[in-house]
């Protein structure tokens, strides 16, 4: 099977692949674990210096990475240039601060000395998906080679010259051949690859039906994942809260990466008594966006990464349409083209009620109060990230405490970020990627107790 890189703006195929064979496969594996029995062996300076170089090594090719990613799945070009510059911020962090996030935690025991050492694992999987090319498999990179391990990165087809630039960069850092690998294969093989015994865990970013498989195979074999998968986020707007704030930032949480990200704001949840006023500047910000040539400076958004993928989100809205749910704005597709969109009077029992809308459209629900807010935040199957807004700090604290959720931001945009935790909860995932619970994932915490 061809793995294709095809530009989702005008539909032209740019460059195919021949998928890998077992054979090859079986080599890099091979050649991964090779590797890593001495590089498990080297010390956190030797590992810094190359990080810090893969850093400068990005951003001195932000441009070129860039559009690569512009080409590819259709991401803007400003959003492009950004998500570099974050993978670069990235590689900085565990750089700095991996030996102590590593170093022996010392216990408190009745007699003689003990603590808890960090020790690598091995081989971890990545599968990874299109939506951040390059920033989702920096997030698991970076930790996992500044503690000792290796990778193999299975990422999306459509994807596959922003897999091979990623080991690029690597390479050219001065990373030993096989510390990390792009395997171009479908997914059809990555059971083989972890049913390998060398292969000790799995990371996977993506959607719940490709978690849970991935999730059930290593658990067979007893496997370690940590899992990040779909997210409904809820923007909860209180009615004391800056509402024309709340709504500049809140087309920007909607709209980044034209709406294709897990953590995108996708539930805004509005007191009733502000509802008008938030919806009002609301619009008029999906009014103002730019939609064309994502390689275009002056170009907010492009098209989404596939046609099928906007024909999927046109079906999910027009059933939501039928079902009672308003158009404010928007509601039109033209091939990968989505218009930025707004869905009022949004009910239970609907596709904009019930499913994650992974595209540029917005789902207005209406809160009589705090107390509905909340309860309507938490009547989702999803749980991985969301913001509340307020001017009421004390209450606001209070209040996302009963948020079922990963992370919750107040009076802020939702974005991850190296120094803070993220995962989800419910079905958004397990684990967490990313700070120091991030580089913590897949090491063996070992515990030592000396008499």
């Amino acid at each position: 099977m061809a793995i294709e890189s095809r530009n989702p703006f005008n539909n032209e195929l740019i460059k195919s692949f021949e998928e890998e064979t077992d054979h090859q496969i079986a080599q890099k594996i091979e050649l991964a674990q090779e590797t890593y029995l001495n590089w498990k062996s080297t010390n956190f300076t030797h590992r810094k210096e190359l990080m810090l170089k893969t850093a400068v090594l990005l951003r001195d090719r932000k441009e070129k990475y860039a559009h690569l990613m512009t080409q590819e799945m259709g991401k803007a070009k400003r959003e492009a240039i950004t998500e570099i510059e974050k993978c670069a911020l990235a590689c900085d962090y565990y750089a700095e601060n991996a030996e102590q996030f590593l170093s022996n935690k010392k216990l408190e025991v009745p007699e003689g000395e003990a603590y808890v050492a960090h020790d690598p694992i091995g081989i971890v999987l990545a599968v990874m998906p299109w939506n951040f090319p390059f920033w989702q498999v920096f997030r698991f990179v970076a930790p996992n080679l500044m503690a000792g391990n290796v990778g193999l990165l299975k990422h999306a087809s459509n994807v596959p010259q922003c897999a091979l630039a990623i080991e690029e960069v690597l390479t050219d850092a001065g990373f030993p051949k096989g510390c990390f690998q792009t395997l171009l294969i479908s997914s059809s093989k990555v059971n083989m690859i972890l049913d390998d015994e060398r292969v000790k865990a799995a990371t996977l970013t993506g959607s719940e039906g490709a978690g849970s498989k991935v999730a059930e195979r290593a658990g067979k074999n007893l496997k370690k994942t940590v899992l990040e998968l779909g997210g409904s986020d809820p923007f909860i707007v209180l009615k004391d809260a800056d509402i024309k704030e709340a709504a500049i930032t809140g087309a920007k949480a909607r709209m980044i990466n034209n709406g294709q990200s897990c953590i995108a704001a996708k539930r805004f949840i509005l007191e009733k008594s502000i509802a008008d006023e938030f919806l009002a500047y609301f619009k008029t910000e999906f009014e103002n966006i730019k939609i064309g040539d994502p390689s275009d400076d002056h170009v907010d958004y492009g098209s989404m990464a596939r046609e099928d993928l906007a024909k999927e989100l046109e079906e999910q809205v027009e059933e939501s349409v039928k079902k009672g749910a308003k158009l404010l704005i928007g509601g039109k597709r033209n091939k990968a083209f989505y218009e930025p969109t707004i869905l009022t009077n949004v009910k239970t029992g609907i596709p904009a009620y019930e499913e994650e809308l992974f595209g540029p459209v917005a789902v207005v629900l209406i809160a009589e109060n705090e107390k509905h807010a909340i309860e309507l935040a938490n009547d989702s199957k999803f749980g991985l990230g969301g913001s509340l807004w307020s001017q009421d700090i004390d209450k606001a604290k209070s209040l996302v405490r009963q948020i079922e959720s990963g992370a919750i931001y107040i009076n802020k945009l939702m974005a991850s970020h190296p120094a803070v935790p993220f995962g989800g909860v419910k079905m958004s995932g397990f684990g967490r990627e990313l700070s120091e619970l991030g580089i913590k994932e897949f090491v063996n915490q070992k515990t030592i107790w000396v008499a």
